[in-house]
């Protein structure tokens, strides 16, 4: 079967998806979960949305997808990291000058644990 994919679920161009409608109870239930607070008129809004977005995957489960290779990433991932270079520390001295206490050339402080 061909199916033309739609951007908008409000006026399907393909035949086959299942009418999927949240209902208010689960929107509430979504929103208690993400600790979200909404007033009524934002859960039918988000009522809609939801429903919109779960229409859309459903569209999406019809994609025959058989000879496609699965893949983790579309996109090419790079490192932005820059490499470790060893370089000179501060001197001891400076870093300890304003230690409350110390102990040689460490810094000292209460035991943590018991």
């Amino acid at each position: 079967m061909a199916t033309t994919l739609c951007y908008n679920v409000r006026y399907p161009c393909c035949t086959g998806y299942s009418d999927v409608k949240l209902s208010r109870k689960e929107v509430q239930h979504i929103a208690l979960l993400a600790r979200l607070g909404l007033s009524q008129d934002e859960i039918e809004k988000f009522r809609i949305q939801l429903s919109d977005i779960l229409e859309n995957f459903e569209i999406l489960k019809q994609v025959d997808t058989a000879d496609l290779s699965p893949t983790s990433q579309s996109i090419a991932l790079q490192n932005i990291l820059r490499p470790d270079e060893a370089k000179a520390s501060y001197p001891v001295e400076e870093i300890l000058k304003n230690a409350p206490q110390r102990e040689g050339n460490s810094f000292k402080v209460r035991a943590v644990l018991e």
